[in-house]
Formats: C-alpha cells, structure tokens, sequence
C-alpha cells in the first residue's frame, strides 16, 4: 500500500505532510513519558523487523495479486502508539529514499495510511480493549486480527480518498474502492495471523514487555535479549533469504489500479513530481530491492518468470535495508532521550 507521487497531487501530498509532521510533533512530546534505555534497541530492531517482512508479497488465491504485512499494529503492541508511530516513519523513508518505494511527495500519505490508522486507532479502541483483562494466547489472537483487519481497511480507504481528492480521474471512486477494499481484506488476514504469531513469541519470551507497554511503562529491568536476539535473527533470515519466495504478482494497491484505469502505474504529468522522481532516482542506490541493471539486463530479464527468484542484490538489499532503518529508528529514540534529559535539567516537565 506504498503510494506513487503520481497517484496524489502536490496539494493532497502536502496536506498529508502536515498531518503526517503533527502526529509526529505529538508522538515525540508523548513518548517521553515511557522511554527509556531498553525501548531505544527495541524501536530498532522492531523498525528492521517491519522493513525485512514488508519486502515478502505472499499470492493472494484466486486474484492475480499479493500483498504483504504493513506492520503498524504490531509496531504499536511492542512499542506503544507513539514509538511505533515513529518507528513506521523511519521504515518508509528509507525505503522511499534508497530503494524507490513509495514517492517522496506520497511519503506523508504512506505514512499516515500504514501508521496512523493502526496506531492510533485499532490499537486502543480494539487491541488494548480485549487485552485489558490480560494477555493470553485467544485474547492476542483475537485482538491482533480484528486490530489489523480495521486499521488496514481504514488504510486503504484513506488510499481511495486521497486519489479521488486528487483528482485523478482515472480512479473513478466506486470502482476503486470496491476493489480496494475486498483485496485489502484478504490481506490484512494473513497480516493478523502474522501480528498475532510475533506478539505471542515476544509475550513467552517476556511477558512483562507487552504488560508495560500497554500501561504505557518504561521497560526498566525488564530483560529484552531473548527477544532482541530472535528479532535480529528473522530479520536476517527473512531480508537475506525468504525474500528471494515473494510473489511476483501486483500487490493490492496495484492491482486494484490495474483492474480499474488498465494500469498499475499512471503517469506523473506534475513538474514537481518530476522534480521529486529525480531526486529519488539519485537516492535509490537499490531500486525495487535489487541492484541497478542496465537496458540490456532489464530487457533480458524482462521474459524470466523463475521463482523463487535468488537474487543476491534482494538479500544485500534486505539485510542493509534493515540495518538502516535499525539505525534511522534507534536515532529517532536517541534524540528523543536526549531531548528529555536535557528538559530535565532545565527543570522542565516532559
């Protein structure tokens, strides 16, 4: 669900930026309250974990698409609404930025539509709400589901809006939602028996992380290791090597525009997002998760239909787009602490 420049104009993009920068002004004054030492590596390798699962489209029977995990409603159940928030804005910008996925002007649209929805909303109204007597294996499994269905679901019907605000017209809004809808249902499926599997894992492996998180806690002496340690494994197995098993079809946004205008990509007529293709184009040093190839290499590919496809630049491509985003999500935390120390001693109440 990673919007193109080309599906939004400059004055939906913009006013999405704004949205997208004040949740995040509110996010970073909150999540004080509850950060400490232990959330900072967990911000990190959550944000890794996220990035190396999005780069798996699993097929979707019977339609000719896939899709694959947003990740928002299990970033807020391990890290908070605020940190996860946070944390979801650190993933898509380095994948807008060095791996050409999403547009730089759709950024405070992705953003917004993948954390958001999930963060703000399923979250505290459905996942701490069957969660709040305690968590239990049918209660995380429930809660996850239903948190994940709903925030994928107002997602994607955010997509549909802004696209017709846009005024593109080759998205006609009846049709487009109709198929955007369904599609992201079958998804966001798949999404919550994933969400539900990892929250299960971290609850075995230390309960005391989602009980503090709920209560808005800092972690404290809470050990993370066990936790971390798997984290860091699947990211380095899921980005290095499941990656090469993800579904060539069109996920459920491109799909859905396929099926609607005949095309998966429309054309950016807009000069800035001419301007802006440009600026990505020079960032992007792996585009599509793989490394550069030439006219020639593209051409010869073109009629290649191997599957799994083992691609050396798609594993470079996950396990250093993981170690980046950790990088990205850890500094976000960092700064924060850092912020919040030196309003302490200002004398200042965070």
């Amino acid at each position: 669900m990673h919007m193109a420049d080309a599906l939004i104009s400059p004055a939906v993009g913009g006013a999405m930026w704004a949205a997208t920068s004040g949740v995040a002004a509110y996010s970073m004054k909150k999540i004080q309250v509850d950060l400490d030492e232990k959330k900072i590596p967990m911000m990190g390798v959550m944000g890794a974990f996220v990035f190396a699962a999005q780069m798996i489209n699993f097929s979707i029977p019977g339609t000719g698409s896939s899709g694959h995990i947003g990740g928002g409603l299990l970033l807020a159940v391990l890290l908070g609404p605020q940190a996860g928030f946070l944390t979801m804005a650190s993933i898509l910008a380095i994948q807008a930025l060095f791996f050409a996925d999403g547009g730089l002007l759709a950024f405070g649209c992705n953003v917004f539509n993948l954390g958001f929805y999930t963060c703000f909303i399923a979250y505290p109204l459905i996942y701490k709400r069957l969660t709040r007597n305690g968590h239990s294996e049918k209660r995380i499994f429930a809660a996850s589901l239903l948190s994940t269905l709903l925030g994928l679901q107002l997602g994607a019907f955010s997509v549909v809006l802004q696209t017709v605000f846009s005024g593109k017209t080759e998205l006609p809004f009846g049709t487009f939602v109709m198929l955007m809808q369904p599609i992201h249902l079958a998804i966001g499926l798949v999404e919550g028996l994933v969400t539900a599997a990892v929250v299960a894992f971290v609850w075995k492996a230390s309960p005391d992380i989602l009980e503090n998180v709920a209560k808005e806690k800092a972690l404290g002496s809470i050990s993370t290791r066990k936790v971390l340690t798997g984290l860091l494994i699947a990211v380095l197995l899921v980005g290095g090597v499941f990656s090469w098993f993800a579904s060539a079809n069109p996920d459920g946004l491109e799909w859905a525009m396929l099926k609607t205008a005949g095309t998966a990509e429309l054309e950016a007529t807009n000069k800035l997002h001419a301007v802006l293709s440009d600026i990505q184009s020079k960032t992007a040093f792996l585009p599509d998760y793989s490394f550069k190839a030439s006219d020639s290499e593209e051409a010869s590919a073109a009629g290649e239909e191997a599957w799994p496809v083992v691609n050396a630049g798609t594993s470079v491509s996950g396990i250093l787009g993981g170690g980046l985003t950790l990088l990205a999500a850890a500094l976000t935390g960092l700064t924060i602490n850092m912020i919040k120390k030196r309003r302490k001693r200002a004398g200042f109440e965070c």
